[in-house]
């Protein structure tokens, strides 16, 4: 107990306190406080058995709280305010300590929460920082160093996977971006298929044809976003038949865009073998964020390429389908198609525009 209170381990909060006599204090295992001098200390099974022997609770780390995750959730907090309000990231050692445990259970208590470390939550908000700076004007060497980077080499070595698209794309909102889509008739009604000269960069389902192409212009309120009048037919039968035949992958070339985590996630659900589901909870595991399924979900939810990136392998924790950006039914049949169960081999049937053409936004 005492090489538990010498090294501040969280890890046996709850099991025991201990108390000072100099001082009349009981505290936790992990209290950050000054360390007493080992003749002075005494061992109880409870904080009820510390106070009835005449010891009072540490103001600091409360140790007649039940909620000893509740205590550890407000360190992470703490960390996290110190994190966010440092001009340089601390480490990890530095914030172990000020939370008052070691950095081997400060790193893992960290990550069970956020599903993150804080070296990654650190990163995300310095992200989170350049996204604004490059929104609010001024130039991208300006955002770069207000965002906290030391290097511009080093923020540029990974713009596209922070950005979801060059910086200076970004920087003008998708300003430029050409976007051509088509509409098609297939076994799961109608289907908007939208590229950019890199790829397929969205593949949307739906009934109504003015609500998909709304949707698009939503994802891509920038863009200049025209109807293909030609070029697309050979694109738009190969979603087709991803449609029917989902196990068979997709081979189009893809213009994925969205955020560092939302990659994270798709690349994650990508891996997901056809025929096979899995949950939320597995899938933030599998994504390296086991306690962000919230998180998850939500980016399952934006995902802007049905079928390509398979969030419709995803189900409920009891095996029961949720919820679909494009209907449950849809996603039923899906993986009836992946089971072997349902197959309908069709030739997509183009749509005419119409009169309605978007405007360029």
């Amino acid at each position: 107990m005492w090489r538990a209170v010498e090294a501040r381990d969280g890890r046996y909060d709850g099991r025991f306190v201990f108390a000072v006599r100099t001082t009349g204090v009981y505290c936790r295992p992990s209290c950050g406080a000054r360390r007493p001098l080992r003749g002075n200390v005494s061992f109880h099974a409870s904080p009820r058995d510390a106070e009835q022997a005449g010891f009072r609770p540490c103001l600091r780390c409360r140790p007649q709280d039940g909620a000893i995750a509740s205590d550890m959730d407000r360190r992470i907090i703490d960390a996290c305010r110190e994190i966010a309000t440092s001009e340089t990231p601390p480490t990890l050692a530095v914030l172990a300590r000020d939370a008052g445990i070691s950095p081997s259970h400060f790193q893992r208590a960290f990550k069970e929460r956020l599903g993150v470390s804080p070296k990654g939550f650190a990163s995300a908000l310095r992200h989170e920082r350049v996204r604004a700076a490059l929104s609010s004007g001024g130039t991208i060497t300006e955002a770069i160093h207000a965002a906290g980077y030391d290097s511009g080499a080093r923020f540029y070595a990974n713009a596209r996977e922070i950005l979801g698209m060059a910086t200076k794309d970004y920087r003008a909102g998708g300003t430029g971006l050409e976007i051509r889509y088509a509409l098609a008739q297939t076994s799961l009604g109608t289907a908007l298929v939208a590229a950019t000269d890199e790829g397929v960069c969205a593949i949307l389902l739906g009934d109504d044809t003015e609500a998909l192409v709304a949707d698009l212009q939503r994802r891509f309120a920038r863009a200049n976003i025209t109807i293909a009048t030609d070029g697309m037919a050979a694109i738009v039968r190969a979603v087709a038949h991803m449609i029917d035949a989902p196990s068979a992958g997709c081979d189009l070339p893809l213009d994925i865009r969205g955020t560092a985590f939302q990659h994270r996630v798709w690349q994650a659900l990508r891996a997901i073998p056809s025929g096979e589901t899995i949950s939320y909870g597995e899938l933030a595991r599998r994504a390296g964020v086991p306690a962000a399924t919230r998180a998850v979900a939500g980016a399952c939810a934006a995902n802007p390429l049905a079928i390509a990136v398979p969030c419709h392998r995803v189900v409920r924790e009891d095996g029961n389908l949720s919820g679909y950006r494009w209907g449950v039914e849809r996603k039923r049949a899906l993986l009836a198609k992946e089971a072997g169960v349902a197959r309908a081999d069709t030739e997509p049937t183009m749509l005419a525009p119409g009169r309605r053409r978007p405007s360029k936004a």
